[in-house]
């Protein structure tokens, strides 16, 4: 297995989707700039999503403009369809991405759909980007909890996964997103969306609603997996699931990981100083 660990930061749009104050282009540029330096490889810079539903994500064509890219980083968007893709072609982004949910209490809330409709209406995303040779990352919401349906079948996680993997996506995220999993069920979630794609292929994306985010890390590092999203700065939560708290941040994930021996790449100078710029972002 190998000793590298991937964290894929996520916060200029997981991270930010939440926050109450309206956050401008400007400071969301600071930070993806900072974030550029730090040596990662993908950061989830914007959201292409109708700004009725998340109006903190209505400028991320203007973001894309502003930023300043850095080689060998790829930048990326949420993508929830066709009209979003588009949108998020034309800003240039580098790899796009699809969110399913596990459960169909969360799909109806968050997608307005059955888990069988979604999963439909992400056909032609994928087509268009694989004809516009554009990566696709897919994530798979309430992978062991639901607010509404509470616990989630690991056998309806696996489903998803495998649907994902044969539409296209390189790579699944596993979203904790409630932040109610246990070592016991990432576990036992993880078993079963392992019999459809290896764990090369397979990310974990832990909420510390319950202060066990680090904790799940270690049940996925357990399992094989090596990606892991995070938000700089605990940032985040989902306007769609009461009670979610932040993410687990990057820099908690990072010490972490490097104190088990893993290695990551990353500067954790320049992730402290993004770290305390993104809490600086909301009111205090």
């Amino acid at each position: 297995m190998s000793n590298r660990v991937e964290i894929f930061e996520a916060g200029p749009r997981d991270g930010l989707q939440n926050e109450k104050r309206m956050i401008s282009a400007a400071e969301k540029i600071a930070l993806i700039d900072l974030l550029s330096q730090a040596g990662f490889r993908r950061i989830e810079v914007a959201s292409f999503v109708s700004p009725k539903w998340v109006p903190q994500m209505a400028d991320g064509a203007e973001v894309l403009a502003g930023m300043t890219r850095v080689r060998g980083v790829s930048y990326a968007a949420l993508t929830p369809n066709l009209r979003g893709y588009e949108g998020a072609r034309a800003a240039k982004v580098d790899e796009v991405s699809v969110f399913a949910s596990a459960s169909e209490g969360f799909s109806r809330a968050n997608l307005n759909a059955t888990i069988a409709e979604s999963l439909e209406r992400f056909g032609p995303v994928l087509k268009a980007a694989k004809d516009d040779g554009i990566p696709v990352r897919g994530y798979v919401s309430c992978v062991t909890d639901c607010p509404f349906d509470g616990p989630v079948p690991p056998g309806d996680v696996a489903r998803v996964v495998g649907w994902l993997r044969g539409a296209g996506c390189y790579e699944v995220s596993l979203g904790d997103t409630i932040g109610q999993g246990t070592p016991e069920t990432v576990d036992a979630m993880l078993d079963a969306a392992l019999n459809e794609w290896d764990a090369a292929h397979l990310a974990g994306h832990f909420h510390d609603t319950n202060g066990r985010a680090l904790e799940n890390v270690d049940a996925a590092l357990a399992r094989g997996l090596r990606v892991f999203d995070a938000c700089v700065g605990g940032l985040g939560g989902c306007p769609y699931a009461p009670g979610a708290a932040g993410n687990v941040a990057t820099e908690a994930v990072l010490a972490h990981v490097e104190g088990l021996g893993f290695q990551t790449g990353l500067d954790a100078g320049v992730i402290a100083d993004a770290a305390q710029m993104a809490r600086g972002m909301r009111p205090h």
